[in-house]
């Protein structure tokens, strides 16, 4: 259920969509709109940063908040290419290696991390959850709920997904070593090494790894910056190819951010169930929305046990943690076997932090703040591309997570660029670390979870320096 500021802000931006409130006109003041939906101030406060966040409005000094014009530049990235026929090896590993490197230096502006930073979390009342938890153990509970994970946890988990009116199977979620441990044993389940798999295009790159770990084929599916991959282009590779697998994010696709629609997520379980294609889920940025409904995971729709739904607390509570799950259907004893062949358990004292925590009450009211928080400096780091970036510059706007999607001018080439803005101090995650093939040289993906970085306007702007005269140009 929304909050009070949700629901007002989702009733002004419907004004503003529907032309009632126009481009430069000025909004309620705090006092009249506190009258007029006789809400507190806060509500409307949080209610306009909320707008604010979105790009729709904008605050003016001693003045007031008023409706965005449009900022030129906002288009969206370039339509998604055409279906590749071909499905490809992957061989990605020693460049991701080489970005990822770059952004452990705390000297650099972690614009190419994968994390937001670690002062969003509640770091402190984690501590102190697993503190009481670790002193109330009984010695042999660190040995009874091994491979499996610990049960107050698992309950814990199993109350979310009824929230949203899933059901999962009583073997379901397994607790694994962080959402990438999940995504691996349940690619595992579900292929063998020479089979092909769809991802989308661009995907993440840890996604590339595994298929290059597991010796699997890759074929991309075009996917588009707003609403994720196109249903017609899925049909077309299952026509085409034996696929073994999907692996897909459908809520706030890393790098893009798109967020796939509901009517698309059903479409795409139904037509993968019909061809009996199972979909690795990849869900860790599912909590991380920024209007007023969590989106449904494709687990959702799912009536034959075929998608193996993933995700953890690193994005969202407890980065460092490592504390992921799998809720993997009719695969689940497999994915437990493999777990159990491989790790065989996750950190209890870890696990038992969570579910003290989560059983305390604080999660969903933490969340509330880490998105407003999220999606506040997000829109900031988007106009500041468009102002620094170099014309024809284009960007995404999503409506949740913390990632920009960046297309640059065709003769820019971000791995030039990275390597140009590692020497300034800058980190950046240059295209081609999300294709197998190594395509989208001219784009980029930019963290913008951050919120405290003290040199994040300098930064940008120098990127945009970078961009439009410096190495990053292609001979």
């Amino acid at each position: 259920m929304s909050t009070l500021y949700e629901q007002l802000a989702e009733s002004l931006e419907q004004r503003i969509r529907d032309g009632h409130l126009r481009p430069g006109e000025r909004l309620p003041s705090v006092r009249q709109a506190c009258a007029q939906a006789q809400v507190s101030a806060a509500t409307v406060f949080q209610a306009y940063y909320l707008l604010e966040s979105r790009g729709l409005i904008e605050a003016r000094p001693r003045s007031g908040y008023y409706v965005c014009r449009p900022v030129q530049g906002q288009a969206r990235p370039a339509l998604p290419e055409q279906v590749r026929t071909e499905s490809t090896p992957v061989a990605i590993s020693e460049l991701v290696f080489e970005v990822l490197n770059s952004t452990r230096d705390r000297e650099v502006v972690p614009l190419g991390s994968a994390f937001p930073a670690p002062e969003l979390f509640p770091l402190d009342r984690l501590a102190r959850a697993g503190a009481r938890a670790m002193r109330h153990l009984a010695p042999q509970a660190l040995t009874a709920e091994l491979t499996a994970g610990n049960a107050r946890l698992r309950d814990a988990l199993r109350a979310r997904y009824i929230r949203q009116g899933i059901v999962v199977n009583p073997d379901d979620p397994i607790i694994t070593n962080g959402a990438m441990e999940a995504l691996n044993l349940c690619l595992q389940a579900v292929t063998q090494p020479g089979d092909v798999v769809a991802v989308e295009s661009p995907t993440f790159y840890a996604a590339l790894q595994a298929l290059e770990r597991l010796h699997l084929r890759a074929i991309e599916i075009p996917t588009d910056p707003t609403s994720g991959i196109d249903p017609d282009g899925l049909d077309e590779v299952l026509s085409q190819h034996r696929v073994a697998a999907c692996w897909l994010m459908p809520s706030f696709q890393n790098p893009l951010g798109a967020l796939m629609p509901t009517s698309r997520r059903q479409a795409i379980v139904q037509t993968l169930a019909q061809a009996g294609v199972p979909v690795v889920e990849d869900d860790v940025y599912g909590e991380l929305y920024h209007g007023a409904t969590r989106p449904l995971p494709l687990k959702a729709f799912d009536r034959e046990g075929l998608v193996l739904h993933c995700s953890s607390f690193s994005k969202c509570l407890a980065p460092g943690y490592r504390v992921g799950w799998a809720a993997a259907g009719r695969f689940a004893p497999a994915v437990q076997r493999l777990k159990m062949m491989s790790s065989l358990a996750t950190s209890v004292p870890s696990q038992m932090a969570l579910a003290e925590y989560l059983e305390e009450g604080g999660f969903d009211r933490h969340l509330r703040r880490l998105r407003l928080s999220l999606a506040n400096n997000l829109a900031k780091v988007r106009l500041m591309v468009l102002k620094y970036f170099p014309p024809g510059t284009r960007v995404s706007q999503p409506q949740g997570g913390y990632f920009l999607w960046i297309q640059l001018p065709e003769h820019v080439d971000t791995l030039k660029l990275h390597r140009a803005a590692l020497s300034q101090g800058i980190s950046i995650a240059p295209g081609l670390l999300f294709s197998a093939d190594m395509r989208f040289r001219n784009s980029l993906r930019l963290n913008g979870g951050h919120p405290n970085e003290p040199n994040m306007v300098d930064a940008i702007r120098t990127l945009g320096v970078l961009a439009s005269q410096g190495p990053g140009r292609t001979a």
